[in-house]
Order: C-alpha cells, then sequence, then structure tokens
C-alpha cells in the first residue's frame, strides 16, 4: 500500500480562510511538506500551523535560489528542474512507505503554485488529490470589495514577468484584469497599465486578507516598497462606481464627462466593444426613450427618457449632469454622427458654461450600413447621404442636393424619409430622381433593420409606393451601375461595381 498525495491549498494568508478539508488533511497527514527560501521561513507553514498536530514529519523543501543567479550548467531553468526532481523523490520515499503527505500551497495549488511541480511528477504514481484553495485575485477583489467581472465580462489573470508590450496588449483587450507576481516587475506592470489607457482605475492589493496588508490606487504605490506578495487589481468597469470598504481606493475620483455613444440599429449585437465599455462605466444614461429602451437596465445607473424632438434640452441636461462629476452616456442610434445626437451635444457644449466638460463621440454602425449588408453591397461604390426631414432645413435646399447627387450618379442613402406629418416629400423626391435615373433603378428599402419587426425589400424606383414607406425606414436609391439579381431560393442580391465605365482601370 503506497500513500496519497495531496495538495492542499491555503488561501491568501489569512489562516480562518483554509477550507474545512485543508484542515481536516493537514491534521491527519503522516508528512507535511512547504516549500521555503533559504532564509528558512515558509509562508506555508505559517498559515497552517494552527492545524498542524505533533509528531508530524515535516519536509522543508529549500529553493537553491528564487532570482539570484547561479553557475548550474543549465542555468536557473536547469537548477530549478533538478531541485524539483530531488523534492520528487524525497516525497516518493514517503509514500512508497505508505505514509500520506500533504504539500502545503499558498492560494490554489494549481494556480502559479511549485506544488504543481510536484504533481506533474508523482500524480502518475501514487493516488492524488488536489484540494482548492482562495486565490489571492478573489482575496484581493473581497478586501477591495469590487466585483471582478459581471454578466459577459472577461476577466484576464497575467503574470508580471511577461514583456511589457504584451502586458499592454492584454490589458487593452480584456474587461478586467489581475496582474500576479509583481515586486521587481512592479514598475513594468505600472507602465503596461499606462500605455493600455487603464492605469487610472487600476488598483493595487498587498498582502491581502493579512493583519498587515495595504491597498490603494496602483498609481500612488512606491514602486520600492512592493514585496512579491501582491497584486495589481482592474476591477470590472461595470461596478467603477461602488463604494470600497477601504477608504484608500473609494477616494478615487469619478471625473465628469458626456460620452455620445453610438449603438447602431438595433440593439447589443449591433454595439462595438469600445461602446459596450461607455455603456458600463456610465453613472447616468440619457437618451431618446426608444433608444434607451435597447439599453439593458443596470440598477446603479440612472436613466433619463425624453421625447424624440427635444436634441439641445437632452444635451444640456446631460452636459450638467457631467459637469457636477457624473459619467453620462448620451444614447444614439446607429452613429452619433450622422443625423444624430453628436451634433447637438458639441452645439450645445460650445457655451461657456461647459467649456470644461470633456465631450467624446463614439461610433456606431450606421442603418445605411446595416440595410446594404442585408442585400449584398450596394454601396460598393461612391455613395452620398442625405435626409429627407424639412423640420431642420428648408425644402428648397433638400431638391436641390437630390438633383446634384442625382446628376453625380451617386448611391443615395436616403434617412428620414416620411414621418406621420410629413406624407408628400418622398413621393417628390421619387419624380425628381427620376428625371436622372432609369424607372427600373433598383431601390433597397430596409425597416427595423436588427430589430423584431425588420423587412427588407427591392423594387425599381418607378414602382416606389411611398404610401409603404414610415419613419423606421432607410432607402438606398442604386446608381446607373448598381446591379439587382434574384437568387434562386428566391432572396435579392444588390451590388455597385467598384469599377465605373470608362476608367483607366
Amino acid at each position: 500500500m503506497t500513500g496519497t498525495l495531496y495538495g492542499v491549498g491555503l488561501g491568501p494568508g489569512d489562516p480562518d480562510l483554509v477550507t474545512v478539508k485543508a484542515a481536516r488533511l493537514i491534521g491527519a497527514a503522516d508528512v507535511i511538506a512547504y516549500h521555503s527560501a533559504r532564509h528558512g521561513r515558509s509562508i506555508a507553514r505559517g498559515v497552517a500551523e494552527p492545524y498542524l498536530r505533533e509528531g508530524q514529519i515535516e519536509e522543508q523543501l529549500v529553493y537553491p535560489l528564487t532570482v539570484e543567479t547561479t553557475d548550474h550548467p543549465g542555468g536557473y531553468a536547469g537548477a530549478m528542474a533538478e531541485f524539483y526532481e530531488h523534492a520528487a523523490t524525497r516525497l516518493a520515499a514517503h509514500l512508497d512507505a505508505g505514509r500520506d503527505v500533504v504539500v502545503l500551497a499558498e492560494g490554489d495549488p494549481l494556480f502559479y503554485g511549485s506544488y504543481m511541480h510536484m504533481h506533474k511528477r508523482l500524480s502518475d504514481r501514487y493516488p492524488t488529490e488536489v484540494v482548492p484553495g482562495i486565490t489571492s485575485v478573489s482575496a484581493a477583489a473581497a478586501v477591495l470589495g469590487r466585483p471582478l467581472v459581471e454578466g459577459e465580462e472577461v476577466l484576464t489573470v497575467l503574470p508580471g514577468t511577461l514583456p511589457g508590450e504584451a502586458l499592454a496588449e492584454h490589458l487593452a483587450r480584456t474587461d478586467s484584469a489581475a496582474v500576479l507576481k509583481l515586486g521587481r516587475t512592479f514598475g513594468k506592470v505600472r507602465d503596461a497599465f499606462e500605455q493600455a489607457g487603464k492605469l487610472d482605475r487600476a488598483l493595487y492589493v498587498e498582502r491581502a486578507t493579512w493583519s498587515e496588508g495595504r491597498s490603494l490606487p496602483l498609481s500612488e504605490v512606491d514602486p520600492e516598497s512592493v514585496p512579491y506578495f501582491s497584486l495589481a487589481l482592474l476591477p470590472s468597469p461595470v461596478n467603477d462606481g461602488v463604494s470600497s470598504t477601504r477608504p484608500a481606493t473609494s477616494a478615487i475620483p469619478a471625473p465628469g464627462e458626456v460620452v455620445v455613444v453610438g449603438t447602431g440599429p438595433a440593439g447589443r449585437p449591433w454595439l462595438t466593444p469600445e461602446a459596450q465599455e461607455a455603456l458600463s462605466l456610465a453613472d447616468d444614461l440619457v437618451g431618446y426613450k426608444t433608444y434607451l429602451a435597447r439599453v439593458p437596465v443596470n440598477p446603479r445607473q440612472q436613466r433619463h427618457a425624453s421625447d424624440n424632438q427635444v436634441e439641445a434640452e437632452r444635451a444640456a441636461f446631460a452636459l450638467d449632469l457631467a459637469k457636477r462629476g457624473r459619467r453620462v452616456a448620451v444614447i444614439s442610434s446607429g452613429d452619433p454622427g450622422v443625423f444624430a445626437m453628436a451634433t447637438a451635444v458639441l452645439e450645445v457644449a460650445t457655451d461657456p458654461q461647459w467649456q470644461d466638460v470633456p465631450v467624446r463621440v463614439l461610433p456606431g454602425l450606421t442603418a445605411a450600413q446595416a440595410v446594404a449588408s442585408r442585400v449584398g453591397a450596394p454601396l460598393g461604390h461612391d455613395f452620398c447621404v442625405i435626409s429627407l426631414s424639412d423640420r431642420l432645413k428648408p425644402w428648397q435646399v433638400i431638391t436641390g442636393r437630390l438633383a446634384a447627387v442625382a446628376a453625380a450618379d451617386l448611391v443615395i442613402a436616403i434617412y428620414n424619409p416620411a414621418s406621420k406629418t410629413r406624407t408628400w416629400q418622398l413621393a417628390e423626391a421619387r419624380d425628381l430622381l427620376l428625371q436622372y435615373r432609369s424607372p427600373a433603378t433598383p431601390v433597397v428599402i430596409g425597416r427595423d433593420v436588427g430589430g423584431p419587426e425588420e423587412s427588407v425589400r427591392v423594387v425599381p424606383l418607378g414602382e416606389l409606393d411611398p404610401s409603404t414607406v414610415d419613419m423606421r425606414c432607410l432607402l438606398l436609391v442604386g446608381s446607373s451601375q448598381t446591379r439587382h439579381l434574384r437568387r434562386a431560393d428566391g432572396s435579392d442580391v444588390v451590388f455597385t461595381p467598384r469599377t465605373y465605365p470608362g476608367s483607366l482601370g
């Protein structure tokens, strides 16, 4: 009969966070093994000490080096591999004699721990069981009182020993992150957070759950004071406004700003990651009630819905909130810079009372792009975008522009083609376009693309019936070169070739 090998996780350092199972196995084991540096002190043994009993055999596995240089012919890696082989041989002698061996591991045994080196060398020869422990990452989040991730956010765990450029690249892509193995790597890690644009959100935790532990913003840490048992944490952006249990982190200010967010034509699947992050960071959401309803409710956030025709008032309201230190997301359908809220916010922000309020604009997928994608590539050559709404510009200006772009043979994306109060403009626009285009010119009519009532039709310009078009539609009027094909399955394909007759190509 051989003994059983146990890899026992001790958690982050507080003996009270050792699991019941771990405590039972430590007390029952014949042999207790633990790693230490050459100074002989073992953090793992210190955590486990309340659960040890008299008469147990202790195997202290002393590292031959930690960060020092070595004259071993295999270098640092060779010296450590030889050490692990010797350590495994020592433990195997106890297992062969029928003694149960518990290898103590800080945190979790298989999470950047030394136990795994014993596991790889012994688990295929002896009965083995691994007892998980609370990781330093979970402990740090608990100390800070800050959730790590929420919903569909991504948590990335990184060793600080990675090259700085790789660290920055990972940090820039993820929602939340934990960077371990600081100590001498701290300066490089801090620079990586700054390069990724996330230093202002990063927090530092040292000796999580220990009585002498501390936490503070990463940007305020003295590099000379950082021990190995510390980590940098980038908590969930959704919860940036949640109060911390420690004064040092709750004092991190949240600067006010207005971010005009393009949400695309319909809901979350059309959002860019940048837009999703901005929405998750916001304290307040401001927008037209229909567009605001597309954003999932977060109880932490205040929602301010309004009617569609009060853009200036909505912009002033958002700027006033930001002036008082709130992070405000102004919701805009499609792209905020295309017949949407970006211009309204920027125009109102020219008032001197808002001059110190930062305003950012985040792009979104436009309705024209969305409708075009459903039939192929009608926007494959030069095109223009025109709104038929004469609420903010004279109708004569609209018809003049339609005539000009029709004469220039551009594909035309028509926004706001009709509404309850604008019922005649589309018919007049159609008749004007027929002076320049063949009646057979394909017209794509997309309605509620991306939404539950999506429909896409292709009709000849000469047969365009304005009574079938409403405010939720967008029209794409082809040029003289635009082609319309119908596949065997009945689906429509519309595309505009990239070459134009008479070109050198």
